[in-house]
């Protein structure tokens, strides 16, 4: 998949380690993230922590994300992502317009998504395009890129870790 915007990854990019990233292994079980949302000047907007309950049943993988704020407001996400082949998902959550993409090269995953988030105000119409690495076993470096009719608007990081 081709990018529109420089600096930006690319699936085709050569992995940095022999790791072989498997999604529904990953997030099968209780993971734990802490991220940050920064605008495209970087300033920093908002920090949360997200706990997610993840279930793979053989074809399926339920993702239930419960996030909480800085400021204490919560959000609660519930995704449904389905193996379509080997290294191929397509996926869906509340807010989602159409389906999600997401494609696993290596220790690399990339989702694409566009989705209403919710805002103070109402809703925000977005374009995601979001990056996995994992890294260990139990870690995770996530970057999704967001984008608001074709301009990048900001970007979001989280560190995920796995609890055995």
């Amino acid at each position: 998949m081709a990018r529109a915007c420089a600096g930006r990854s690319d699936l085709a990019d050569d992995p940095l380690s022999s790791r072989d990233f498997e999604l529904e292994e990953f997030f099968d079980g209780h993971v734990v993230g802490h991220g940050q949302f920064q605008d495209r000047f970087g300033t920093v907007r908002r920090r949360f922590e997200v706990q997610i309950a993840g279930d793979w049943d053989g074809e399926t993988l339920t993702l239930t994300e419960d996030f909480v704020y800085e400021d204490t407001s919560t959000e609660r996400r519930v995704w449904t992502l389905t193996k379509t082949g080997p290294e191929t998902w397509v996926g869906s959550a509340p807010g989602v317009i159409g389906p999600a993409t997401g494609e696993e090269r290596g220790n690399a995953f990339n989702w694409t998504y566009t989705i209403d988030l919710p805002v103070p105000d109402g809703t925000l119409r977005v374009s995601f395009d979001d990056w996995m690495w994992q890294l260990s076993e139990d870690r995770v470096l996530n970057r999704a890129y967001m984008d608001k009719y074709g301009v990048e608007i900001g970007e979001v990081i989280i560190w995920f870790e796995k609890q055995r």
